[in-house]
């Protein structure tokens, strides 16, 4: 069906908007106040020239996170020599040019290759001592700098060194904060449930979450795009994967890690422990796929483009540790897979006002969701005793007693404009998911939650304004709630049968799974804690 009209103007299996600029309104306002909190989108994933796969000056990451939303963002360039050596000062300089001339909140960070694990996002409020300990960190405990990579026993016992490094350096007031969340978990199958469990307890407060639907969410654009697996996600074992994942792990479901989007699987594991662990939505911002459409400049790759010089003083990114600005500095030009900052995945952290260090407060409280598409503009769940007014919100606990009903209220803000691909989507359904609180895993390598289910579905009928849904529920014991929602174009039985999941969201498969025809967006939960 590509180049066929859709109902909406859409070029349906292309992701282009017929006789529309991509990208030329933001979708949604940067903040907004809701449910007694301000409301920022950002996104804690996002590389600048400082990589050696990306192209773009901070300063111009800024200015499209802003144009696309966003009201915060992390910068986080690739740990490896080059950058160890090299590119700290100059990326720390350009940061600090960029806080003086934008509204966005920047943070510095790293994307961390983690000892034995994944990438792994670690972001840093401004302050004291952030480029000297960014720069100790990478050089220390940076797995491409240090040659840690393998999944080996030392390896991993590296990473919870390192881990207990940053709680260490917040606790004793070195930086003012640090938080870290592992990146693309499911992609290469290398994070394991215990290594996983490992980094949560080694160090809470710090190690937070996990990135619940990844970036490079553009590599699943048919052709002309790169129809490869969304969040580039079409790889299969290697030799330091978990033997536990099955096939279906190393796909995305719905945009979303498996995960993530597997009721009863690792992320419900984790929170039937009762223990933080938030999920999040980001870019990894890279190229840049969309704003080349407007600018082929734009399109500049420079990847595998290490060792070639760059200028004729022989300057390349292995000798400098960044790459020219992208302005006729002469390389073939390619597509690539991620979309702008904040133009298709967004996390919404709810503060209680505009700063970094409350955001990064907010983000470790749970107070986040995340979105796909712009899929609806607005999202607050609480749990609160039947008939009052207020309640739990998002990351929070509710206190009853056995036999009490509680309420589940979930209020939607559907969305009201065009998003970055040109359509204003429609939410069809919103899904409750209730899971128990057992207490800690006697398995650390369990990913399976079986006492998980969905309990409820709406169907949304509405398209305007705020749609408010409510279940009441009797406790019988310490649980937690959360929910998702969907456009509802593609979905299927959960991973684990239709009794778990009767309709979620459907594998994704490469060169068939076009982002913007399957929409979702997934809350943090609440917990129920049961009183004596």
């Amino acid at each position: 069906m590509t180049g066929q009209t859709g109902r909406r103007g859409f070029l349906i299996g292309t992701g282009l908007v017929a006789g529309a600029a991509l990208g030329s309104t933001p979708a949604v306002a940067d903040a907004q106040r809701r449910g007694g909190y301000l409301w920022l989108a950002g996104d804690h994933h996002v590389h600048s020239q400082y990589s050696n796969d990306a192209m773009y000056p901070v300063a111009t990451q800024v200015e499209r996170a802003a144009r696309h939303g966003l009201s915060w963002l992390t910068i986080t360039d690739h740990g490896n020599v080059p950058f160890a050596t090299y590119s700290i000062p100059p990326l720390l300089a350009d940061i600090t040019a960029a806080r003086r001339n934008s509204d966005v909140l920047l943070y510095t960070g790293l994307e961390w290759n983690i000892p034995a694990g994944e990438h792994t996002t670690l972001m840093l409020a401004p302050g004291r001592n952030e480029a000297s300990l960014l720069q100790e960190f990478v050089t220390r405990f940076d797995a491409r700098v240090n040659g840690t990579r393998d999944g080996t026993p030392a390896n991993e016992a590296i990473a919870v060194q390192a881990l207990k490094f940053l709680a260490d350096a917040v606790a004793s007031r070195r930086v003012d904060d640090a938080l870290v969340l592992p990146n693309h978990p499911s992609r290469l199958g290398i994070n394991s449930p215990q290594e996983t469990r490992a980094w949560r307890d080694a160090a809470p407060g710090v190690v937070i979450g996990m990135e619940g639907a990844p970036g490079h969410q553009a590599a699943g654009l048919p052709a002309p795009g790169m129809a490869r697996g969304r969040g580039l996600y079409d790889s299969a074992p290697s030799r330091f994967s978990f033997p536990g994942y099955p096939a279906e792990s190393y796909r995305t479901w719905g945009g979303f890690d498996w995960t993530t989007a597997t009721v009863g699987g690792l992320w419900d594991s984790l929170l039937a422990e009762g223990k933080p662990w938030w999920i999040t939505t980001t870019s990894d911002g890279h190229q840049g796929c969309g704003d080349w459409m407007k600018n082929p400049v734009d399109r500049l790759d420079q990847q595998s483009y290490d060792n070639v010089p760059y200028d004729d003083q022989g300057h390349t990114f292995t000798n400098t540790g960044r790459f020219p600005d992208p302005v006729n500095a002469g390389r073939p030009v390619t597509e690539y897979s991620s979309f702008p900052p904040g133009a298709y995945n967004k996390t919404w952290v709810g503060v209680t006002h505009r700063g970094y260090r409350e955001v990064m407060r907010a983000m470790r409280a749970g107070r986040m969701w995340a979105c796909l598409g712009d899929l609806v503009a607005g999202l607050d769940l609480r749990v609160r005793q039947r008939g009052a007014h207020s309640g739990a919100v998002m990351g929070g606990t509710l206190r009853a007693r056995r036999g009490d009903v509680v309420e589940v209220v979930v209020r939607v803000d559907l969305a009201d404009r065009p998003n970055f691909a040109g359509f204003v989507p429609e939410l069809t359904r919103v899904d409750l998911v209730v899971g128990a609180v057992t207490g800690p895993a006697a398995d650390p390598s369990v990913f399976h939650a079986p006492q998980t289910r969905v309990v409820r579905s709406w169907d949304v009928r509405q398209r305007s304004g705020t749609v408010e849904l409510v279940h009441r529920m009797t406790v019988d014991g310490p649980c937690y709630v959360r929910v998702r929602g969907t456009d509802g174009k593609r979905g299927a039985p959960g991973y684990h049968g239709a009794a778990v999941d009767p309709v979620g969201p459907a594998i994704d498969v490469p060169r068939q799974s076009d982002p913007w025809e399957d929409l979702w967006f997934y809350s943090n939960p609440v917990f129920v804690g049961v009183q004596r």
